[in-house]
């Protein structure tokens, strides 16, 4: 599994995992080499803010606001996203 980014505090979630309404910043992004490069051309790259907007009824899929657009992400993709608090205060090093 390739691993892109990183939080050494250990307060990261994935972006699936996050209520409607919550939100952080990209930590890093796990995944095969295609599902990585997808969603890091979809521009959910490490330091980027997001918020979830909407859920579908089972939570497939997820509806992320980012960058000043709303993308919809299928949960696998999402589960991929790893996001970390918004200021973060415990974090050094790749996650500032």
């Amino acid at each position: 599994m390739a691993i892109f980014g990183g939080c050494s505090a250990g307060l990261e979630k994935t972006l699936s995992s996050l209520a409607v309404g919550e939100g952080g910043i990209v930590s890093k992004i796990e995944g095969d080499g295609s599902l990585k490069k997808r969603i890091l051309e979809m521009g959910l790259v490490p330091g980027t803010e997001v918020r979830i907007e909407r859920k579908a009824p089972l939570n497939d899929p997820v509806s992320v606001w980012f960058r000043g657009y709303e993308l919809s992400l299928r949960v696998d993709e999402a589960d991929a996203v790893f996001i970390r608090p918004k200021g973060c205060a415990g974090c050094s090093g790749g996650c500032r």
